[in-house]
């Protein structure tokens, strides 16, 4: 089974302290790597995390503010100067395409890269490749933000108790999968009294941004949420000044999206630890934890 999970690049905010640099967070799943809003220092954060940077397929970028894009163009080289040669699909507001082409050629390298855009200009379906659906919902941010919602494909699950009492073995699983029906010994099997469809996990990534309806109907149901909690609730009105959210709040859409886990990031500076916010949103929503550098949070497919 191919690694599943989240790792925590940075998880700073505006400005980079000691011990967070600028947010940047990797999801490896499916044989797939997304990385979310790599701020500045992400190729180095790839190399403390011994994490390899080819491992991306997939970038997304919710808005062009420093701390969420800076490392993009470095990191686009660094892909370039490994030689890949698989697309690289890029997701990003599409007010910010003048942002993205300036990272993108802002120095002198040979671009041998096959990158895909994916400009969001509406709420809605960005793309459907038939193993990963993308959806994007603009955010309450002051700019062009984007939240996303990425959901993998369902799986058929097949129970191996019942298809040996259906006598359903060896190549006969493959030829009832295919045919959806099959005779068994004069009888008649269906695929659907052997096997169950596994509904896909769900990943919500929602980053800079004050309470809205959008960021609740991106996280409903999500087997992991990243959400931002830049504040916590003493400095409440420095979030809603910023267009931000307190680790609260952030709590609270969490459990009225009927989330099964939260991640807190994008700590201001300001704060010295993270486990005050960790503990600030565990009295809304007990399954809450608090990123840090370099950690990893497992993203276990569904029961």
């Amino acid at each position: 089974m191919s690694v599943r999970d989240l790792i925590i690049l940075g998880c700073s905010s505006q400005q980079p302290t000691r011990h967070r640099n600028h947010g940047a967070y990797v999801v490896r799943w499916n044989d797939e790597g997304f990385l979310f809003d790599p701020g500045e220092g992400t190729q180095r954060q790839f190399i403390l995390a011994n994490l390899a940077p080819t491992t991306v397929t997939r970038i997304f970028v919710s808005h062009f503010h420093g701390d969420h894009c800076l490392g993009l163009g470095s990191f686009l080289m660094r892909l370039n100067l490994d030689k890949v040669t698989t697309p690289i699909h890029c997701y990003y507001p599409a007010s910010g395409k003048r942002f993205f082409d300036r990272l993108r050629f802002g120095t002198i390298y040979h671009d041998r890269l096959n990158i895909i855009e994916h400009p969001v200009y509406e709420d809605g379906l960005v793309h459907d490749d038939g193993n990963f659906k993308i959806e994007a919902a603009f955010l309450d941010h002051g700019v062009d933000n984007v939240g996303w919602r990425v959901t993998e494909k369902s799986t058929r699950k097949f129970d191996p108790k019942l298809l040996i009492e259906a006598g359903v073995k060896g190549p006969m699983v493959s030829e009832l999968q295919n045919k959806g029906v099959l005779e068994v010994e004069g009888k008649e099997v269906t695929l659907d009294e052997v096997s169950s469809i596994r509904p896909g996990d769900v990943l919500a990534v929602v980053i800079d941004t004050r309470v809205c309806p959008q960021a609740v109907e991106l996280a409903k149901g999500a087997r992991l949420l990243l959400s931002e909690s830049t504040y916590l609730e003493t400095e409440k009105e420095l979030a809603r000044k910023h267009h931000h959210m307190t680790a609260l709040e952030a709590a609270e859409i969490a459990k009225k999206a009927g989330v099964k886990e939260l991640v807190l990031t994008h700590f201001s500076a300001r704060y010295l630890h993270v486990k005050d916010f960790e503990k600030e949103a565990r009295q809304v929503f007990p399954n809450a934890h608090a990123a840090s550098d370099l950690k990893v949070f497992p993203f276990p497919k569904n029961g």
